[in-house]
């Protein structure tokens, strides 16, 4: 059968042409972003986004999120106290200034590694996973790619410079969806905007993220910079009902980090919106049917319809009912006879069922043979095809 394309939509039912999708694109300074909406899936944005690069600090998500997962799993203990080897003393950069030969708990180095950054203390979460940082950092290459992040691999613990160690920003978004999905229990950590580990360092106290505090909703997660990476950050927002993640790398400086840090954030909630297109039974076509008691089935929406649209309308949405018809009675109520394929500007294209609205029943033999003596008078007086030249 052919496929049938292009039919009229039943607009007095079904307002979905009345919508326009065009939002103003973002121009991000950073070298590589990459921004989520986090309850649809929908990409906004994704500048070289598959390409790894260095993560600096970023790629302690992961650290992270295995911690997390070993708490859950029994091997570790929130209050559980932990040794501080010489190999974590050594590293630079941020840190707890921890000593070798002191034990801290796990949760007082999990708020470290979230506030504070500190290289040394994820060093001492790998080595009690793994024994030591080598062994755990291919660890969590191979975790990382069981969890679809197919483009990361870790030479350490905590994103210090190294060959080989790299993310790209697909995957440190992917990584902030699973952290915020499968330990929802810890996430408010990120939020925290001060922890003060040694009174003797009471500089070193304040979480880096820029967005914390300025009331557009950031909750998370974790900031980075080296010489080679630049200054990025992989954040996170709530604003009512919607979430956004985003991504960026490769920014000159910690302002211009949280310049684009609040305009992306911005961009996201205001240049997009959750919009209600259609409920579940609407009818929007109908569909020929061959055979049948009737020679059109009504064609509704299998599902409600809701979708993130640009909120500043430019160009009409582009939609398309497809099925395979005419349609072969016997038809049942409920059965999914096409699809409404929606394609907002810049954004996939959603596919939603649509389902036939009643019954039809096949012709009896007499309205067979009707049915096809007509179609024979059909092909007699529209003449033969033309041949093919």
């Amino acid at each position: 059968m052919p496929l049938m394309r292009g039919l009229k939509l039943t607009l007095s039912a079904f307002a979905l042409l009345a919508s326009s999708v065009t939002a103003q694109a973002f121009d991000t300074r950073a070298k590589a972003a990459y921004v989520l909406d986090y309850n649809t899936g929908t990409v906004l944005m994704a500048k070289d986004a598959d390409n790894p690069l260095p993560p600096a600090s970023m790629s302690k998500l992961m650290t992270l999120y295995m911690a997390f997962e070993a708490i859950e799993n029994g091997i570790l203990d929130l209050d559980q106290m932990l040794p501080v080897s010489a190999a974590a003393q050594s590293y630079g950069g941020s840190t707890l200034f921890l000593k070798a030969g002191e034990r801290v708990r796990v949760e007082d180095l999990i708020r470290g590694i979230i506030v504070l950054s500190g290289n040394d203390a994820c060093v001492v979460i790998a080595e009690a996973l793994a024994g030591t940082e080598a062994k755990f950092a291919r660890q969590m290459t191979m975790r990382a790619q069981q969890l679809g992040m197919t483009n990361s691999t870790f030479s350490n613990s905590n994103g210090w410079p190294k060959a080989g160690h790299r993310m790209s920003m697909r995957d440190l978004g992917l990584l902030a969806t699973k952290l915020i999905n499968d330990y929802p229990q810890y996430y408010s950590m990120f939020s925290q905007k001060e922890f003060l580990f040694d009174p003797a360092e009471s500089a070193n106290r304040l979480n880096r993220n820029p967005l914390l505090g300025l009331g557009i909703g950031a909750d998370g997660l974790k900031t980075g910079h080296t010489q080679e990476a630049g200054y990025g950050l992989v954040g996170s927002a709530l604003q009512g009902k919607r979430r956004i993640i985003f991504v960026l790398s490769g920014l000159q400086s910690s302002q211009a980090r949280a310049n684009e840090a609040e305009a992306v954030t911005n961009w996201a909630f205001r240049q997009f919106a959750q919009t209600e297109l259609g409920t579940s039974g609407t009818k929007i076509a109908d569909a020929e049917v061959s055979i049948g008691a009737e020679k059109t089935v009504g064609m509704v929406l299998g599902e409600d319809i809701s979708l993130l649209l640009p909120v500043n309308p430019i160009e009409p949405l582009k939609t398309e009912v497809v099925y395979n018809g005419p349609l072969k009675a016997p038809i049942k109520k409920g059965d999914q006879i096409g699809e409404l394929i929606i394609s907002p500007e810049g954004l996939p294209e959603q596919r939603v069922p649509l389902l036939a609205d009643h019954a039809v029943a096949r012709h009896g033999f007499v309205g067979r043979v009707v049915a096809a003596a007509l179609h024979i008078v059909e092909r007699i007086n529209n003449g033969p095809a033309p041949e093919a030249s």
